[in-house]
C-alpha cells in the first residue's frame, strides 16, 4: 500500500520535473576536502544566508549530514557540524517555501524522542520538514554514544522497527504499545500529530541489496550514486528501485548527488576544479576516510588506492559536474531523462558559487520544461 503522503509533500510544494537541493552545508568544508581557504565554513551564520538565498532562488530542498566526529586531516575535514535537528528548525523559521530534511542515525536516537523532534519541526515550517534516514555505518561515531554497531543486516531489522515505530507515532494512534525483537515501548503517547495529518517526506540512502529493499519498503526517496559512465548505467539503476517499489506497491522518487563546479566558460571551471579539488585536496583527510573502509595501498594495490582518493577528493564520491551553464544544465537534463527525481548537489562555497548556479543553470533548465519558472536571482546578491 502506498503511504499517505500527500502530494504536496511528495513534490516538495513545486511541480518541478528536476528537483535540486543543497547537500552537506551544516559541515566546515561541506563535502569538498579540501585545504582551499574559500572553503565553507558551516557556520550557522552563513547557513542562515544560505537558506533563505536557496529559499527566494526557487531551491527545492536542503540535506543536510549527520556528522558527530571529523574525519581530521590537515582541515579537520567536517569537524564543525551543526546538530541536524534543530538546524532544520531554525532554518524552516526563517525560510517560506523550501524543504528543509533532518538526517537521524536510528541507533543512537530514542524513536520517541525522534518522532516528537520532527513533528516539532514539521509545524515551525507547516508541513516542510523531512526525515533522511541513516542506519549508521561510521564506528568511531558511534563509540562516542557507547553503542555498538550490530551486523549489516541486524541493522536494517532494528531500523524496520525503528522506522515502523516511527510511523505509528505519527499516525491518530495513541496510548498504544510497540512490541518488537529490539524495541518494546509502553503507553505511546505523542502529540500534536504531524502537519495536516499527513506523515513528512522520508529519505534513504542505502547502498546494499538490504538497504535498497529497505528504502523501497519505507521510504519516499531514495538517494543512489550516479553512473559515472553513462546515463544508460544511471538509468538501469533507477528503473531496478523503482521497480522493486511497485512490486512493494509503491512508487519512490530517486536522487543522486552531483559536486558542481560551473563557471562562465569550461576552461576556468576545469582550472578551478584542477585547483580546488585535485591539487589543494586535503589528502591526509582522505587517507583516514578510506583507511576506515579498509582501502589502503596494502589492501587495495597502489593504482586503485589512488583511484579512490582522487574519487573521494571529489565531494565524497559524488558525480562531478565541470564545465559552463550549458554543460551543466545539459549533464542535469540527461540524468533527469535517466529517470532521477532530483540531486543534491554541493559547492566549494555555497554562498559564494549558488548566484551564478541560479541565474544561469537554473533559466537553461527552466527552459528545458524541467523547472517551473521563478524570479530572478538579482535579489541573491542583494
Amino acid at each position: 500500500m502506498v503511504d499517505s503522503t500527500s502530494p504536496e509533500r511528495a513534490a516538495m510544494y513545486s511541480s518541478n520535473r528536476l528537483q535540486i537541493g543543497l547537500f552537506g552545508p551544516n559541515c566546515s568544508s561541506g563535502r569538498a576536502v579540501t585545504m582551499v581557504p574559500e572553503r565553507w565554513t558551516g557556520s550557522w551564520e552563513d547557513n542562515l544566508k544560505l537558506a533563505r538565498m536557496a529559499d527566494d532562488a526557487g531551491i527545492d530542498f536542503l540535506l543536510p549530514i549527520a556528522r558527530w566526529k571529523g574525519y581530521g586531516g590537515d582541515t579537520d575535514y567536517q569537524g564543525a557540524t551543526l546538530e541536524t535537528l534543530t538546524w532544520a528548525s531554525g532554518l524552516l523559521a526563517s525560510t517560506k517555501r523550501i524543504t528543509v530534511f533532518g538526517t537521524v542515525h536510528a541507533p543512537l536516537f530514542n524513536p520517541v524522542i525522534a518522532a516528537k523532534e520532527c513533528v516539532t519541526a514539521d509545524h515551525i515550517g507547516n508541513g516542510r520538514f523531512g526525515l533522511n534516514l541513516v542506519v549508521g555505518w561510521n564506528e568511531g561515531e558511534f563509540e562516542m554514544f557507547g553503542v555498538e554497531q550490530r551486523d549489516h543486516d541486524k541493522r536494517y531489522e532494528f531500523a524496520q522497527e525503528w522506522i515502523d515505530a516511527i510511523k505509528q507515532i505519527w499516525s491518530p494512534k495513541s496510548d498504544f504499545d510497540f512490541e518488537g525483537q529490539y524495541l518494546k515501548l509502553k503507553g505511546i503517547r505523542a502529540k500534536p500529530k504531524p502537519v495536516g495529518g499527513t506523515r513528512p517526506l522520508i529519505m534513504n540512502a542505502g547502498a546494499s541489496p538490504t538497504g535498497r529493499a529497505f528504502a523501497v519498503r519505507n521510504c519516499d526517496a531514495f538517494f543512489l550514486q550516479a553512473s559515472r559512465t553513462s546515463s544508460e548505467e544511471t538509468a538501469a539503476s533507477i528503473k531496478k528501485a523503482q521497480d522493486l517499489a511497485r512490486e512493494h506497491g509503491r512508487e519512490i522518487g530517486c536522487y543522486s548527488v552531483g559536486v558542481v563546479t560551473c563557471r562562465a566558460n569550461k576552461k576556468e571551471a576545469e582550472e578551478y576544479y584542477q585547483h580546488a579539488i585535485i591539487e589543494n585536496a586535503d589528502y591526509s583527510a582522505i587517507d583516514c576516510i578510506l583507511a576506515m573502509k579498509d582501502i589502503t595501498p596494502e589492501t587495495k594495490g597502489k593504482e586503485e588506492f589512488e583511484r579512490q582518493r582522487r574519487f573521494y577528493a571529489n565531494g565524497m564520491g559524488g558525480l562531478p559536474i565541470i564545465g559552463d551553464p550549458d554543460h551543466v544544465a545539459k549533464t542535469m537534463a540527461e540524468l533527469s531523462h535517466a529517470g532521477l527525481t532530483g540531486m543534491g548537489i554541493s559547492l566549494v562555497n555555497y554562498l559564494d558559487e549558488l548566484p551564478f548556479f541560479c541565474d544561469e543553470v537554473l533559466p537553461r533548465l527552466e527552459r528545458m520544461g524541467l523547472r517551473e519558472k521563478r524570479r530572478t536571482s538579482q535579489a541573491l546578491s542583494a
